[in-house]
């Protein structure tokens, strides 16, 4: 009786396993039988890392298109988000990067972040760069890529950045951050752009805290929300936050979009908020 207990509980605790997505490489061709070794282990370790942290993607499978660079200062230089039936990620590497390098990059844990939200309008794009900024070192953290004492040290310098950056574009006429976000490229406005977004999601978690909301992470919230509510189609960033605020049964994403969007100035981040990270 205990054996055929144990052999269904077995069976159970199996069949409730975690299936996570996995990788449709696109463009290993390209590469020599070690590089693609390289490649693969590379890849599949960053789509485990970003799953254990923001759930598993619904989503079976992820295509990643390889690009693979002779010449590269990065072991990353560029990567983007390509949308479609199956959401999937364009790469740009360097096929001479160790493993140890490609591994260290933050660039594929973004661009996997960003398949957790929605293709959202150019001016909201201080939103869904926020999101993918502060998400990726959520995994780098949890995964032992980096420590959490780094982690908060990457944030404080990139908020620095972020302020650096707004103080240099104070003399455009329109200063707002979403008229920003949609000019991103052409004013080199990156930094202002993504650390906002990311000082909007500390702000927004340190409340949800404060309210003792059903989720008191972003992390949390973004599992939830992908798995149950992930729109296909583009979005407006303000329609992503009230699915953010339906579920956390707060008000709080868009009462700050109503904030942020109009900023001209940089975040002030206190270190209550930064500590709670």
């Amino acid at each position: 009786m205990f054996v055929f207990l144990l052999f269904v509980f077995s069976q159970f605790s199996l069949s409730t396993q975690l299936v996570y997505a996995q990788a449709d490489f696109i463009g290993l061709s390209k590469l020599n039988e070690s590089q693609k070794t390289k490649v693969k282990s590379w890849i599949n370790y960053g789509l485990e890392a970003t799953q254990k942290t923001l759930g598993p993607l619904k989503q079976k499978a992820v295509p990643i298109y390889l690009e693979p660079q002779y010449f590269a200062f990065e072991a990353v230089p560029w990567a983007e988000v390509i949308r479609g039936s199956q959401d999937g990620v364009e790469l740009q590497f360097s096929r001479y990067a160790s493993l140890k390098q490609l591994k260290n990059d933050w660039t594929l844990y973004h661009e996997l972040a960003h398949l957790y939200h929605p293709l959202l309008n150019y001016k909201d794009f201080w939103i869904s760069e926020g999101l993918a900024t502060f998400l990726q070192n959520q995994i780098m953290k949890d995964s032992g890529v980096i420590t959490h004492e780094n982690m908060m040290m990457r944030i404080k310098a990139g908020l620095e950045r972020g302020k650096a950056n707004t103080y240099r574009l104070s003399y455009l006429k329109d200063a707002r951050l979403s008229s920003v976000a949609s000019n991103m490229w052409q004013l080199n406005a990156q930094q202002r752009v993504y650390w906002s977004g990311v000082a909007f999601f500390i702000e927004a978690q340190y409340k949800l805290k404060q309210q003792n909301a059903q989720f008191n992470s972003i992390v949390e919230l973004i599992n939830a929300y992908q798995a149950c509510c992930k729109m296909s189609q583009q979005q407006s960033g303000k329609d992503f936050l009230r699915s953010l605020d339906k579920l956390s049964k707060t008000a709080i994403f868009t009462n700050l979009y109503f904030k942020y969007s109009v900023l001209k100035e940089f975040p002030v981040i206190s270190k209550q908020q930064l500590n709670q990270i």
